[in-house]
């Protein structure tokens, strides 16, 4: 992996920005631990789509900052690298740029799309952890917060190893292609069998097992300690072994999600701008679809749908590239058809009662 200086200078900017942000959720605004409220998830929710709109809206009109594509060789060199579906030719460098930057940021924001929505399902693994390890309401936060820290580490590396994999051995992407439709396939066979999400065995997780294995770990809860100090020896803390998992599980859940979004763009820095973005609104989105996520019924199949899709969209790649256009329409259509048709059924049922 390497960096110019422009890219070196915007992503570190980028980086620089989301940990101010992060400081100041944290020592601003979440100085004490509480229980976040539904208008409150509602609210912040909001926040964080705002600003991940603003950075959309920065894309389509600087995107060529990122790379430094401030010539129209250069631009072409990006094109022909990370395989944009557009084409430059005959154009002068203004409108170039401005072709360029539109598709740059329509990716962005399709991959966002895709990244944030497949983050509703692994919210519902996140509040199965909660409940499963009875963990306090008051420290979901805390919890949340700084598995998103985490959460940024490892999608920096697997996003830009992917992107150096994919680079160097391009039929990489038909094996993301074929586990994306696989996962699809099978998240939709568990909708319509009806297969319940498993509960988790709190003694023989493998996280747990392990940690046990290996360290020093309390059978007593310490409030929202992570870790003690008793008789001079180091001992990690029951709510430091859910964070562990809560960590363990994006690392699943960004197999299925990174793909996806490379099913988009192969840009790294559009892939990894769209999943940070959709990570930081994570804690906001567990505590607003914890109270309505008995609302949406059918998302899981519409989940299922657009992860076929996807992953279909880059097996068929070498005969027949979709148009980052063509590939927000459809994506959004299904998002909005599954939500549609689970807020009709949560009607139909209310006004059957």
């Amino acid at each position: 992996m390497s960096f110019n200086l422009n890219e070196l200078i915007f992503f570190s900017s980028f980086i620089v920005f989301i940990l101010l942000m992060l400081l100041l959720d944290l020592g601003v605004f979440q100085k004490h631990s509480h229980v976040m409220k539904f208008r409150e998830s509602v609210i912040w929710t909001l926040v964080w789509v705002s600003i991940s709109f603003a950075f959309y809206l920065l894309i389509r009109f600087h995107g060529n900052w990122i790379h430094g594509a401030d010539t129209l060789s250069a631009i072409q060199e990006r094109i022909t690298r990370f395989h944009h579906p557009i084409s430059i030719n005959g154009l002068g460098l203004e409108d170039a740029i401005c072709r360029y930057n539109k598709n740059l940021s329509l990716e962005y924001l399709t991959g966002y799309l895709i990244e944030y929505s497949l983050s509703v399902d692994n919210v519902f693994v996140i509040v199965l952890i909660f409940l499963s390890f009875k963990i306090k309401p008051l420290y979901y936060k805390r919890v949340l917060f700084w598995g998103i820290l985490g959460a940024i580490v490892m999608r920096f590396l697997f996003i830009f190893i992917s992107s150096a994999l994919i680079q160097r051995f391009e039929w990489f992407l038909y094996i993301f292609g074929g586990m994306l439709v696989i996962i699809g396939l099978k998240m939709g066979w568990e909708f319509i069998s009806h297969k319940k999400q498993e509960e988790i065995d709190t003694e023989h997780h493998p996280v747990v097992k392990f940690m046990s294995k290996y360290f020093r770990v309390t059978k007593e809860d310490h409030d929202q300690k992570f870790w003690i100090i008793r008789g001079g020896k180091f001992y990690f803390t029951p709510l430091f072994i859910v964070l562990m998992i809560i960590e363990f599980s994006d690392v699943l859940f960004a197999v299925d999600s990174v793909p996806a979004v490379f099913s988009v763009t192969l840009d790294p820095y559009i892939v990894f701008f769209s999943n940070i973005f959709a990570i930081l609104g994570l804690r906001s989105l567990f505590f607003l679809v914890m109270n309505v996520m008995n609302r949406f019924y059918y998302l899981k199949l519409g989940l299922a749908v657009l992860l076929s899709f996807v992953g279909v969209k880059m097996l068929l790649a070498y005969f027949y590239k979709l148009s980052t256009n063509h590939s927000l329409i459809i994506i959004a259509s299904i998002l909005v058809l599954s939500v549609v048709a689970s807020l009709i059924r949560s009607f139909i049922q209310k006004s059957s009662k």
